[in-house]
C-alpha cells in the first residue's frame, strides 16, 4: 500500500517521468515553514545568495542548509508525511536528509531560476534520489517548471553559476549544453499551486521557473532527500552545497551524522 497521498499511477509517474504534484504534502506545516522562511531571511545562513544580475529588477533570495539551526524547518520535516512519500515514490526502503532549500521571489522579480539539474552539482550519485518544491503562496506563473524524462537522458545538463552564467566546473567535456526546452519542444509539467502542494522530482530532472510578475510573493521550501542506492561521488571541483570537512570516500553512503535517516522500513 502506497501513502493516501499517493496513487500507484503517481508512483509510476515519477519513475517513468521524474516529476509528480502531490497536492497537499505540507498543507498543515505551511504557517511552520512561512515562520521558518522568515527567520531565514532575518538571519541567513553562509551559503545566501541575493541573486542579483544586472538588468533584472525585484529580489530573489535563496539559501539552503540551514533545517539544523531554524527549528521550524526540522519541526516540519518531521510532522509531514514527507519520509513516507518519498520512500514510496523512490521505491526505497530507506529514507535519508541531504538538504533544504529556501526560494523567494518577491513581486515582480523579473529573474527567472535557470533550467538545471540538481544532481550535477552534488557530491550523490544513484537512482533513488528525490526533490519535493513546495510553494508557501498560491502560484500560477511563477512555478516549478521540469522536463518530462529528462533524468533518463545519458548525460548530465552543465552545472552553471546562476547569475554569472559560468560553468560551475573546469571541466565541462562530460556535461551536455544546457538545452533550451520551450524551443526544443520538450515536454514541460507545470502547475498551478495551492500553499503546501509539491513537485517532487529526481535530481536530474531538468527544472527551472520564471520570474515572480505578479503583485505576490512567491516564496518555496525545497527539500531534497536521498535512498537506498544514493552514495557519494566525487565532481571535478567543489559541489554546492559543498559541506567542507565531511570526511567521505568515493562509494560510500552518506555519514548519517550529518545526514540521518528520517525513515526505515
Amino acid at each position: 500500500m502506497v501513502h493516501p497521498l499517493l496513487s500507484d499511477d503517481s508512483v509510476a509517474q515519477f519513475q517513468r517521468d521524474g516529476v509528480v504534484l502531490i497536492r497537499g504534502l505540507f498543507k498543515d506545516q505551511v504557517d511552520l515553514l512561512r515562520a521558518g522562511v522568515a527567520a531565514n531571511m532575518q538571519d541567513p545562513g553562509p551559503y545566501a545568495s541575493e541573486n542579483k544580475k544586472d538588468g533584472e529588477s525585484g529580489r530573489f533570495f535563496d539559501d539552503y542548509c540551514n533545517w539544523t539551526r531554524i527549528p521550524e524547518f526540522a519541526q516540519a520535516i518531521k510532522a509531514s508525511p514527507v519520509a513516507e512519500v518519498a520512500a514510496d515514490l523512490m521505491q526505497s526502503q530507506s529514507v535519508q536528509m541531504f538538504h533544504d532549500h529556501v526560494l523567494v521571489k518577491e513581486p515582480g522579480t523579473s529573474m527567472a531560476t535557470p533550467w538545471h539539474q540538481d544532481g550535477p552539482y552534488y557530491f550523490v550519485e544513484g537512482q533513488q534520489t528525490i526533490s519535493f518544491w513546495s510553494p508557501l503562496d498560491a502560484v500560477e506563473e511563477a512555478t516549478l517548471r521540469c522536463v518530462a524524462g529528462s533524468h533518463r537522458w545519458e548525460k548530465e545538463v552543465l552545472p552553471t553559476r546562476w547569475v554569472s552564467e559560468e560553468g560551475f566546473f573546469a571541466d565541462e567535456g562530460q556535461y551536455m549544453p544546457i538545452p533550451d526546452p520551450d524551443a526544443e519542444g520538450m515536454e514541460v509539467r507545470e502547475y498551478k499551486m495551492q500553499p503546501g502542494d509539491a513537485v517532487a522530482f529526481n535530481y536530474r530532472t531538468l527544472h527551472g521557473a520564471r520570474g515572480n510578475t505578479s503583485d505576490a510573493r512567491r516564496r518555496a521550501f525545497s527539500l531534497r532527500l536521498v535512498g537506498d542506492d544514493a552514495r557519494y561521488v566525487e565532481r571535478p571541483g567543489p559541489t554546492s552545497p559543498p559541506f567542507p570537512g565531511h570526511d567521505m570516500q568515493p562509494g560510500q553512503p552518506l555519514r548519517e551524522d550529518w545526514f540521518p535517516i528520517l525513515l526505515q522500513r
